[in-house]
């Protein structure tokens, strides 16, 4: 089953490294696309909504409509890390 979820501060591919690789650590989750140009996150699997959700939250990526300051933060350490993980 695909869930789609449109979120905030999606900026570059570190963003989406990060995204992926922490969604994917999910149980449930089987895979994860990310299209950066329409902020959309496409989940594949059985995980429910509210945990990816929240793993989302954490990591500075709120659904549409519910960014904040220490929100747009967290992406953007996010992002580093994301960076660094492609690197290495």
């Amino acid at each position: 089953m695909e869930t789609i979820f449109e979120v905030e501060n999606i900026k570059c591919g570190g963003f989406m490294n990060s995204i992926k690789t922490a969604l994917l650590k999910l149980k449930n989750v089987e895979d994860v696309t990310i299209n950066k140009e329409i902020d959309t996150i496409f989940v594949n699997g059985n995980a429910e909504r509210e945990i990816i959700i929240a793993k989302l939250n954490e990591l500075g990526y709120p659904e549409k409509g519910e960014n904040t300051l220490l929100r747009q933060a967290k992406s953007y350490v996010n992002c580093a890390i994301g960076r660094m993980s492609q690197t290495i």
